[in-house]
């Protein structure tokens, strides 16, 4: 049996916040990794589709000026409490106008979290040139019919947007599914899965 309460203390020992958002990242992660046409870029001009071998996560930063989309880099080299650390250290510098150039450039694919904001399901627009998009809604504990009987369970809604000429909707259920899998069992999120 997991300990999750250890967790959480280590991520603070460090300075980090594990948030669900920093859970669903871990899975994106994984999910990437399976299906790699999402962590790609569309060449028009050379009607090539461009996979990359590195994972660069941007995230959607609400700010006063606006919507910014900083991007952490490298984010398959990183463990949970990094990844943590660097979430909330460059959300902040973002909302603060802190973030540099180069930081908002290099993104794979793009994450965006309306669930602070009470949001539920929503359709997230693709940041080009990525081709692939993840919105994230407020969780929210609903009736649900289990095994023949009625029992509440917490429901997060995921959004999936993506460029039909890179990825087909059947592997957008593939990849979405993949992300729900990993969701669902947190200990293997935790431990580096």
């Amino acid at each position: 049996f997991l300990q999750f309460d250890l967790y959480f203390g280590a991520a603070e020992a460090r300075g980090a916040k594990l948030t669900p958002t920093v859970l669903v990242l871990k899975a994106i992660i994984a999910a990437l990794k399976t299906y790699p046409q999402f962590n790609a870029s569309l060449d028009v001009a050379a009607n090539e589709v461009i996979i990359k071998q590195y994972i660069n996560l941007s995230i959607a930063v609400d700010t006063e000026r606006g919507l910014l989309v900083p991007v952490i880099k490298d984010v398959d080299r990183k463990n949970i409490y990094d990844l943590a650390v660097e979430l909330g250290d460059l959300g902040e510098r973002t909302r603060s106008n802190r973030v540099s150039p180069d930081e908002l450039q290099g993104g794979t694919f793009s994450v965006t979290n309306l669930g602070s904001l009470g949001g539920g399901s929503f359709t997230p627009i693709v940041n080009h040139p990525e081709v692939a998009i993840l919105g994230i809604g407020q969780g929210r504990e609903k009736a649900m019919v289990v095994d023949g009987r009625i029992e509440p369970r917490l429901m997060l809604p995921l959004c999936l947007s993506y460029d039909h000429r890179v990825v087909d909707g059947a592997d957008g259920v593939r990849f979405l599914n993949k992300i729900v899998e990993s969701i669902q069992d947190p200990e293997h999120v935790l431990l580096g899965g």
